[in-house]
């Protein structure tokens, strides 16, 4: 089974958690929560930190609004609807932010980290394949069956060498750093591709008295009748080692318009459209052992038929049997200093919404509560902190604008999926203008806390566009002569009915197109010196395609990777980048390994913005409180060696990202505080 994070759930890993590694988590949770204040106190007592002020800045704060787009902020400026983002563009600097090739969160946050391109730091896609099997898989990690964790992302974070200097770092929910990896004096709160409890990138539970209803495609569906107003049913949880899935009892009680669920020795009261607090669960692995979640309920409605949303069962930060943070103990203390939080990676669940379980009100409560979650961290750990590097990651605008970003914005009734979504209760443009006021209001919360020598960078790994029409490269390729099908073998998904023996080129996931390599692919059949020139053919022909329906190009661009990729890992990724026109995307079946269907359909489903086009289009953002002196374009790739420039650092000669020139002045006006 395979892991999917962006494109959808898969089944994942076996938990396999010994009893002795709970307890000593367990133990090291409690001793943090007494020791750690102590432990801080020490270090600025001691001067252990004081390295970190041999550069220009005591503290440089990094704020991550992941897809917020430059266009639309650039309008929202000019009517005064960000007036702290307003204050950082007229008295700092205020720019377009390039991001990586191609424009995919974990692609983005990776350079981001490390200062290096993909081909350094071997992430493409959310998903890669074994090329020996053509076996799709994460391209983050790998969780084994006997519950070993292994990161497959390259090249080091501009943290451990802060760390090294004796110059601390905190960072949250920054993507690609799943397994939480040890570097000195550095707390991490793992982000994007944290599996859930079941070991997929998210998968929710809807149980319901719909009989009718039993297919869904995100997620899993459970259905039951009440007798005398109570249910008795199942919650599945993780599998143990032996495939077996673990499950517990859960009891619904539906009478006189009230709703209580027992589960887990919890009683929970339940109100129609609202989430209940996180619950935490317990699922027996063996006789003596116990894999710890956390999930939330939710009513989605009472009559004619009933329906009960069970989110994805988050690892319990509590009790995490999996290494979500570093030091172990880190998502620990942050539980018992703030109450329990999301931990998964995808943690806004947007499947649910697309799959028309909850509706926009249920899905925007959901995102904003997360965002509160990790806003309460962040500012709890700059209060801890004062020196060093502190980054936080914060996901609510791409979820919104993912969902939100629709053909008819004045939609505000139920009714098709992407112009009048389902279950819609909201006006689109409405929603987004307030995501990004709301966002201000974070960037003026954290003006209020500046010192006068701290560097301030708010930034975002790409930007967003519209996504109306999708485009199917494989069906593109069969049609073409590039790509053969077994014969009389069904369709389905991760590439199973590809004849590669006649196969010269392919495509899955989001970003390109996949030569049939011989000696790279287990069965290869095209020659590498025939490779530059298959790459430049297709290049071309794709080059020509139009859409039907409308008359567009669908493509922007069209890259060969080696113009773009350089390093050890550069043929791990595709050959052919395809930077598709705004509007249009590659297709769903494409994203998974499908060949057949049309070349082009329509895109019908809620989610309905994207930003997995050319990288010209979809520019990201960078405030900050300095004045930058530049006279070429600011990239996402820069930022890692401009910190360690920040900190007096050398930036290692392997990095690709150029340090940013920052004014030697800073503006006194935004500085409330000494």
């Amino acid at each position: 089974m395979i892991l999917l994070a962006y494109i959808g759930p898969g089944a994942g890993f076996a938990v396999a958690i010994s009893f002795f590694t709970i307890l000593v988590a367990i133990f090291l949770g409690i001793a943090a929560l007494l020791f750690w204040p102590f432990r801080m106190l020490w270090a600025f007592s001691t001067g252990r930190w004081k390295t970190g002020k041999r550069g220009r800045f005591g503290r440089v704060i990094i704020v991550g609004l992941d897809g917020l787009d430059y266009e639309r902020t650039t309008k929202l400026l000019a009517s005064n609807r960000l007036p702290n983002l307003k204050q950082l563009q007229e008295t700092g600097h205020y720019a377009p932010l390039q991001s990586t090739s191609p424009p995919i969160s974990p692609v983005a946050w990776a350079s981001f980290l490390t200062g290096v391109n993909p081909g350094k730091h071997n992430i493409f896609d959310f998903i890669s394949r074994d090329p020996k099997t053509y076996r799709i898989q994460l391209s983050s990690s790998r969780v084994t069956n006997a519950g070993n964790v292994r990161g497959l992302r390259k090249s080091v974070p501009f943290w451990k060498y802060l760390g090294e200097s004796g110059i601390p770092s905190s960072t949250i929910r920054i993507p690609i750093t799943f397994p939480a990896e040890a570097y000195p004096l550095n707390v991490t709160l793992s982000g994007m591709c944290v599996p859930d409890l079941r070991g997929t990138q998210g998968q929710f539970t809807f149980f319901t008295t719909d009989l009718t209803r039993t297919e869904i495609a995100a997620g899993s569906v459970e259905t039951f009748q009440f007798e005398r107003g109570q249910a008795d049913v199942i919650l599945h949880g993780p599998i143990d080692k032996d495939g077996k899935t673990r499950s517990i009892p859960m009891r619904i009680k539906f009478r006189d318009g009230k709703v209580t669920l027992r589960v887990g020795g919890a009683k929970v009261r339940l109100e129609l459209g609202k989430y209940s607090p996180w619950v935490p669960l317990s699922f027996g692995i063996t006789r003596f052992r116990k894999a710890h979640g956390i999930c939330r309920f939710l009513i989605t409605e009472l009559e004619p038929e009933f329906g009960l949303y069970v989110t994805p069962i988050h690892i319990d930060p509590i009790k995490p049997s999996l290494p979500i943070s570093y030091p172990p103990y880190f998502a620990t203390y942050l539980a018992k200093l703030l109450g329990r939080f999301a931990t998964l990676g995808i943690a806004e669940d947007t499947h649910s919404r697309t799959e028309s379980l909850v509706d926009d009100a249920a899905f925007l409560d959901q995102v904003w509560q997360i965002h509160q979650e990790r806003e309460d961290q962040f500012f709890a750990l700059l209060n801890r902190f004062r020196s060093g590097c502190h980054v936080c990651v914060f996901d609510a605008p791409d979820r919104i604008q993912h969902l939100f970003t629709r053909q008819n914005p004045e939609a505000d009734v139920p009714g098709e999926a992407n112009g009048n979504a389902a279950g819609s209760t909201e006006n689109s443009e409405t929603v987004i203008d307030d995501m990004y006021a709301r966002l201000d209001h974070l960037v003026g919360r954290l003006l209020g806390v500046l010192k006068k020598d701290d560097l301030l960078l708010v930034i975002s790994d790409h930007g967003f566009t519209t996504f109306n029409r999708a485009v199917h490269i494989n069906a593109w390729l069969r049609e073409q002569g590039y790509l053969h099908l077994l014969p009389e073998h069904e369709d389905t998904d991760y590439l199973r009915a590809v004849d590669w023996e006649r196969t010269r080129a392919y495509a899955f996931g989001l970003s390109g197109i996949y030569i049939n390599r011989k000696g790279r692919e287990g069965k290869g059949i095209v020659p590498s010196i025939e490779c530059d020139a298959l790459a430049l053919e297709l290049q071309e022909q794709l080059s020509k395609l139009k859409d039907p329906v409308t008359g567009e190009k669908p493509i922007h661009r069209i890259v060969h990777s080696k113009n773009v990729y350089a390093g050890p890992y550069k043929t791990n990724g595709p050959d052919v980048i395809v930077g598709y026109a705004k509007g249009y995307r590659v297709s769903w079946e494409c994203a998974v390994g499908r060949c057949s269907g049309p070349v082009f359909s329509d895109n019908t489903k809620v989610w309905s913005g994207d930003h997995c086009v050319d990288v010209d289009l979809v520019p990201g953002v960078l405030f900050a409180n300095r004045r930058v002196k530049s006279d070429r374009p600011l990239e996402l790739i820069d930022l890692a060696p401009s910190v360690l420039r920040c900190f007096g650092l050398v930036p290692p000669k392997h990095m690709d990202g150029r340090p940013l020139e920052l004014a030697d002045d800073p503006p006194n006006e935004i500085y409330p505080k000494d």
